[in-house]
């Protein structure tokens, strides 16, 4: 599973210096890094080291026309976010513009604060897919969402309830990590309950493992608890 990360990172690829030392001064913050370029040749060097957020890239630059580098950014990671800022303003350059690819277009000149609400839009929807990635686990035989609450093992679709759909989340949120036998009590069981028998969790991870078919993956740790894993190790009925 993936996790949701703070620092979002921006390139900006503009050869009016003025204009880029302004963009990258009203865009950085302290969740986003903001790394700047002024032709085609250092950004694809740039790319070659991280994968921005979202890239703000002029089509007019000294050795060539910012599409194509749009074209090649969707090709190979159609997830990056790219908003075109450029003085190409008729009807037939913007729809050039989207039809590659582009998420967003804003011609010059412009509104710096319409700019960043634009960049903000932008980078929300790359934190709000990542969080979707987030709440889904698909390894071997198992696919998890916790977002549509379905469970499936080797595609058949697997009820589970309340409780197991907890424990399953913990598992695997956590995957290869030894979960304490009185933290996942506190952490399922939240419904004010002063005492909860420790009977009820381990018939609970029983009940789990033999719906999902878990023997090997749900590992008993004696002594301290419990560990989602899928490693070729034994696991405890």
């Amino acid at each position: 599973m993936t996790n949701k990360t703070d620092m979002q990172y921006i390139l900006i690829v503009e050869d009016n210096l003025g204009l880029n030392k302004g963009l990258c001064t009203a865009l950085k913050s302290e969740k986003c890094s903001v790394i700047s370029c002024s032709c085609l040749k250092d950004a694809r060097e740039q790319m070659m080291l991280f994968a921005p957020a979202l890239v703000l890239l002029d089509e007019n630059l000294p050795d060539g026309n910012g599409l194509e580098l749009l074209k090649e950014i969707k090709n190979t990671d159609s997830s990056i976010k790219v908003i075109m800022l450029t003085a190409n303003d008729t009807d037939s350059d913007i729809v050039q513009g989207l039809e590659c690819g582009a998420d967003d277009y804003i011609t010059k000149p412009f509104s710096l604060a319409v700019l960043r609400a634009r960049v903000n839009t932008q980078l929300k929807s790359v934190l709000d897919k990542a969080e979707q990635n987030s709440e889904v686990y698909a390894k071997n035989e198992y696919d998890f969402d916790f977002l549509k609450m379905t469970f499936k093992v080797k595609g058949e679709l697997v009820e589970l309830s309340k409780t197991e759909q907890k424990l399953l989340y913990i598992f695997v949120k956590n995957e290869d990590i030894v979960v304490k036998r009185n933290d996942l009590i506190d952490k399922v069981w939240i419904d004010g309950s002063e005492y909860v028998d420790e009977n009820a969790l381990s018939v609970a991870v029983k009940r789990l493992r033999t719906k999902l078919s878990a023997q090997k993956y749900i590992k008993t740790v004696y002594g301290l608890g419990y560990k989602w894993s899928m490693d070729d190790g034994e696991g405890s009925k």
